[in-house]
């Protein structure tokens, strides 16, 4: 009777210490990319890099991305996901050193390179263990490891602010970051591997890798989650622009849109866990894909500036539970083969960025800028026709057996 009641508690232990560790990871990721996003012209001028030739440096970040996710679904049919995590940090974080560090225009490939693979498996892998992590709570917990990843976008472009403002070179932006998360990273991912004793698909279902998830029963979520990464790829690569050259803002109120969306993306998400438990996932995918296009309407009406920050806002709040219930429902489609469905469906986040930044840009000069606001906005509209595809079906949150599934995480 004793043992019973002490196996419970050291369950809890560590599924505490992996929810922290997770946690950790999705704000240092969210750190990263914005330190590098938020700084491509000064990346731009570092190394001479054309208006002609940038595009493709910029696609061959998704690309390599999508490529290291696709790695990381084979490599978890081995290992565990929590070990691809643990490599992946470091790398991600020496990647981001070495754009800093070099002068050459191959030291800038190789960089990006080894920046775009360590942040799909890293991307891939997080998602994974907060699929697996969210099974053994028994409640939704998705957004919250998101809500991390926004606070440390809004923390990497505030640093990137700083570096820009006072003129600091990317090494010296980037290296302080280095030095503090690095220690960070290799302490947290040991916390993950003590608490995350989870056995690849392949071992506990006794079938090869990613043998039961079909492409068909994935489409709807990958086709939301594309449309979305197109909606914020829009907002990453175009806010300023539109809101400066469309909406005739000043140079300085350019950058408050982003932020905007941002901060309204950190907040939805924070909260959107209690909306999961409350009206169910559905219900809120619903009411995000209506607030978003509604965001996106704003912006493409806008008469001024201010408003069309606002707008920028509500997208943000709208559109940022999305995504991370794509995921938490891949893992209910598939529940014993969870990590190969969430490595398929991110690959559709870099597909959205791809397709995201070039698209709005094409119709802009084509047509106008107001009008291509309005195609994201539709698309993002699809997700009510496949809502059902988010339904929670016997995986009732906070269920009877939610102890039992403890047992995929540790």
């Amino acid at each position: 009777m004793e043992a019973s009641k002490i196996r419970p508690v050291g369950t809890d232990t560590r599924l505490r210490h992996g929810r922290v560790s997770l946690a950790l990871s999705f704000f240092v990721q969210g750190v990263v990319f914005a330190l590098v996003v938020t700084r491509i012209p000064a990346i731009q001028d570092r190394y001479g890099i054309s208006d002609a030739l940038l595009p493709a440096f910029l696609a061959a970040v998704p690309i390599l991305a999508g490529a290291g996710s696709v790695l990381t679904g084979k490599i978890v049919a081995r290992v565990r996901p929590s070990l691809v995590l643990r490599w992946a940090q470091p790398l991600l974080l020496f990647a981001l050193l070495g754009v800093g560090v070099g002068d050459q225009l191959w030291q800038l490939a190789l960089a990006l390179c080894a920046f775009g693979l360590s942040g799909g498996a890293l991307d891939a892998s997080m998602n994974m263990l907060g699929v697996r992590l969210q099974r053994a709570y028994g409640r939704s917990i998705m957004l919250g490891f998101h809500a991390t990843y926004s606070l440390g976008g809004i923390a990497g472009a505030s640093l990137a602010w700083a570096g820009a403002h006072w003129d600091l070179s990317l090494l010296v932006s980037y290296l302080p970051v280095v030095v503090v998360l690095l220690p960070a990273v290799l302490i947290g991912s040991r916390w993950s591997t003590g608490a995350d004793s989870e056995k690849p698909d392949s071992v506990r279902t006794g079938k090869p890798e990613g043998s039961s998830v079909t492409f068909k029963a994935l489409l709807p979520l990958c086709l939301i989650m594309t449309f979305a990464y197109i909606g914020d790829s829009t907002v990453s690569n175009w806010s300023a622009k539109y809101l400066q050259d469309i909406l005739g803002s000043s140079d300085e109120l350019a950058t408050l849109p982003y932020n905007a969306y941002m901060v309204t993306t950190l907040i939805g998400r924070a909260a959107g866990d209690f909306g999961v438990r409350r009206f169910g996932p559905v219900a809120v995918v619903r009411f995000g894909a209506v607030l978003a296009a509604a965001g996106f309407a704003v912006v493409a009406m806008a008469p001024g500036p201010w408003v069309g920050i606002l707008g920028f806002a509500i997208l943000g709040f709208g559109l940022c539970v999305v995504v991370p219930q794509c995921f938490a429902a891949a893992g209910r489609l598939f529940p014993h083969a969870s990590d190969a469905a969430v490595a398929r469906l991110n690959i559709s986040n870099y597909v959205g960025f791809l397709i995201g930044s070039p698209l709005v840009g094409a119709l802009g000069d084509v047509w106008s800028y107001r009008g291509a606001m309005l195609v994201p906005m539709l698309m993002i509209l699809v997700t009510l026709v496949y809502a059902r595809s988010f339904a929670d079906g016997s995986a009732r949150y906070g269920g009877v057996h939610d102890r039992s599934r403890a047992a995929d995480v540790g």
